[in-house]
């Protein structure tokens, strides 16, 4: 059903839970066997919990130079990740000159007026 909505060259791409690997091999083997190709992309392999598994398929005849995107996490963990983006951990204040006390009381100047009413 889902291969024959599909366009050609379509793909798509499933979250699973396989509960063993010889569940995650059924799922697969039998994508190939109705038409399917691509296969099975692994985010943080090396982590219990943080490991998600995907299922990605592709209908019609593959592109020539297709491939499936690589997983999260499984870069080598001795490199470091650099940015040269700085944070100065203070936030922009939105009103300005306005300082924390002066709004304080300018909303409780407001919150009075509302009262009044």
């Amino acid at each position: 059903m889902l291969y024959s909505s599909m366009r050609s060259g379509g793909r798509a791409v499933f979250q699973v839970y396989p509960e063993s690997p010889k569940q995650m091999e059924l799922i697969t083997e039998q994508a190939t066997r109705c038409g399917f190709t691509g296969g099975v992309v692994v985010d943080f392999p090396n982590s219990t919990k943080a490991k998600k598994i995907f299922l990605c398929l592709f209908a019609g005849t593959p592109v020539a130079n297709y491939k499936l995107p690589q997983g999260l996490g499984t870069e080598d963990e001795n490199t470091v990740q650099y940015s040269n983006d700085r944070f100065t951990g203070k936030k922009r204040r939105r009103n300005g000159d306005v300082s924390r006390k002066e709004w304080i009381q300018n909303k409780k100047q407001k919150m009075r007026a509302k009262e009044k009413r």
